[in-house]
C-alpha cells in the first residue's frame, strides 16, 4: 500500500492589519504580548473578502528571539460567509534581521523564517469544505500588518 504524498494548493493571500503591540511583560516561557487584529484583505481563487476587526495574536518571544505566533481571528467573504482562522507558528532569524523587523523596517521575508499551520471553521454550507482541511502558511511582518499566504494541504 502506497501512502499518498501530500501536495499543496494555493488557498489565499491575507493582509492582516494590526493595532499597536500591547506588551504584557515576562511570562513563564518568555516575553508575552498581544497584537490586536483590526482588519485586512483576503484574496484567493476560491475565496475573497475582508479580515474582520476581531481577534489578536497572543505572542511569546523567547530569550533567543524566536516569536511563537498564536492567532485567532475572523474573515468575512465577499458573499457573506464568516470563517474563523486559528493560526499557530514561528518567526525567527538572524538577530540583526529580527531587530529590524521589530523596529518596523520593511525586511524581505526571505531573510527570516515565518511559517504557520492553520485551521479554519465555518457554519456556512458553501464553505463547509474548509472545516475538513488543514492549511500551512508562509508570511512576513510589516510595520503595521502581516502578509500570509495560506496553502491547503491536499
Amino acid at each position: 500500500m502506497a501512502i499518498k504524498e501530500p501536495g499543496l494548493e494555493h488557498f489565499c493571500d491575507l493582509t492582516v492589519e494590526l493595532a499597536p503591540i500591547m506588551e504584557l511583560g515576562p511570562g513563564r516561557a518568555g516575553q508575552r504580548r498581544i497584537i490586536p487584529i483590526v482588519g485586512g484583505t483576503v484574496r484567493g481563487g476560491r475565496i475573497s473578502g475582508r479580515v474582520l476587526n476581531v481577534g489578536a495574536d497572543w505572542q511569546t518571544v523567547f530569550a533567543d528571539g524566536m516569536a511563537e505566533l498564536d492567532t485567532r481571528y475572523g474573515i468575512e467573504t465577499d458573499d457573506g460567509a464568516v470563517i474563523e482562522i486559528r493560526n499557530f507558528g514561528y518567526r525567527h532569524g538572524p538577530k540583526e534581521i529580527m531587530a529590524a523587523v521589530a523596529a518596523g523596517e520593511d525586511i524581505d521575508p526571505a531573510h527570516y523564517y515565518m511559517r504557520t499551520h492553520a485551521r479554519l471553521e465555518t457554519g456556512d454550507p458553501r464553505y463547509d469544505w474548509v472545516n475538513r482541511a488543514l492549511f500551512i502558511g508562509s508570511g512576513g511582518r510589516r510595520k503595521s500588518s502581516v502578509e500570509i499566504t495560506l496553502y491547503r494541504i491536499l
